[in-house]
């Protein structure tokens, strides 16, 4: 020990320090190597065992990835195996808690497979029910995610498996229904280690090509095994995460991978994609019929319904003879020009024969009236001749005064005589 401790004390402490002049015996790598590896604990893993060979009280087997191309080889006690209450075969999906271990002698890594437990029906039902509760969790089947397919894509991506029933179904259906459809097959696996990465690549390529409107996802019917790429927590977040709408078309009615719940549309079957994909021509074309009928009936209407206004409108009489409103406006003017001629007149006759009343009236009591009807006007004749005074009593004019006598006919002169009498001069 003694001889084995003194050169280990001059050795480089790690591997970093080693150089050519001063290497690490193998021994020494082997036992940390060892060391190394026993601190990693045990795990359990999952697989599925491809390869099975007893020898005596141990077995060697072979378990590989559900969904990748890996594998790793393990050993197991016999009598571990021989706990299984049912035999281990080839095929047989598993867990197993396994440990690695160094053989520092023979410089081998073995992983020894401390405990196995076969994978059964109901324990993968489980898992995926425990996963679809997560993704749920998280939103990534919401309504409001989902996004509506194009009433009628330019083309399709399809992705299925290598001339399967599936693939000539949905061809076949959607041509029925519309001959002109496109389609970008992709032909991928769909059970097996390595159908989970090449449907996510396929899908991946289709989401990337901007002339690809849907994507549908077609397998036909299987057991619950062959189905499990369809509820691979990998591929279903790819679903989730693509711009490009999806349907679902996995298996029979009764089938429900997870991928149906992500995906924007779920079909019950790939031949019920085809019909929900694409419309049907003979329908649309009925549609279009009614919709031309509709339209001509509802323009025939319109047409019909402006013919009687514009019928209505011209029969009105102001149409009918246009130049009877402005007749009626010019018997109107007339009329109305007579009627103010006929009021002037009747106000002028009315005014002269006012004027001639007044005129009456003023002469019937002027001065010269009372003349004419037989009276005089004396007045005494003033010094000078220079103004004469009428005379309204006798006293004024005594005997001897000249007077001015005016009547009718003219003006002549007396004397007054002293009694009222008028003598001539």
């Amino acid at each position: 020990m003694s001889a084995d401790a003194s050169p280990e004390s001059t050795l480089p402490g790690t591997a970093a320090e080693t150089s050519p002049d001063n290497p690490w015996p193998l021994q020494l790598l082997s036992r940390k190597l060892k060391a190394h590896i026993e601190r990693a604990p045990a795990a359990w893993i999952e697989g599925q065992v491809i390869e099975l060979n007893r020898r005596g009280g141990n077995a060697f087997l072979t378990l590989r990835d559900v969904d990748a191309e890996i594998s790793l080889p393990a050993s197991v006690w016999s009598t571990v195996l021989d706990r299984q209450p049912v035999p281990l075969e080839r095929g047989s999906r598993v867990v197993a808690l396994v440990k690695a271990d160094f053989w520092v002698k023979t410089g081998r890594l073995n992983m020894s497979v401390k405990d196995i437990r076969p994978v059964g029906l109901g324990d993968l039902l489980a898992r995926i029910e425990r996963l679809r509760q997560a993704l749920a969790a998280e939103g990534l089947f919401a309504d409001s995610r989902k996004r509506k397919l194009p009433l009628l894509p330019h083309r399709i991506g399809l992705i299925t498996g290598r001339d399967s029933d599936a693939k000539k179904d949905v061809l076949r259906n959607a041509a029925l229904r519309w001959p002109a459809v496109e389609f970008d097959v992709r032909e991928v696996p769909v059970q097996g280690n390595t159908a989970v990465a090449q449907i996510i690549a396929a899908l991946t390529s289709l989401d990337a090509d901007p002339h690809v409107d849907v994507i549908v996802l077609a397998r036909g019917g299987g057991a619950l095994e062959d189905l499990l790429p369809f509820s691979n927590e990998d591929l279903v977040r790819a679903v989730a995460a693509a711009s490009t709408p999806v349907v679902s078309a996995i298996g029979h009615e009764a089938d429900r991978p997870i991928l149906d719940d992500v995906a924007d549309l779920r079909a019950s079957t790939p031949t019920d994609a085809a019909k929900r994909i694409v419309p049907d021509v003979s329908e649309e074309l009925a549609v279009v019929r009614q919709a031309r009928e509709h339209l001509r009936r509802s323009v025939g209407r319109m047409v019909d319904r402006e013919t009687d206004r514009l019928h209505s409108l011209t029969s009105r009489p102001v149409l009918a003879s246009p130049d009877s409103m402005v007749a009626t406006r010019a018997d109107d003017v007339a009329r109305l020009q007579q009627r103010a001629h006929s009021a002037v007149s009747t106000a002028l006759v009315r005014s002269l024969d006012q004027v001639h009343h007044l005129r009456a009236q003023v002469r019937a009591l002027s001065p010269q009236k009372t003349l004419d009807r037989g009276y005089a006007v004396v007045q005494v004749v003033g010094a000078d001749h220079a103004g004469h005074t009428v005379v309204s009593s006798p006293g004024q004019a005594p005997e001897g005064t000249e007077l001015a006598i005016r009547v009718a006919e003219g003006r002549f002169r007396a004397v007054s005589s002293g009694h009222g009498e008028i003598a001539e001069p």
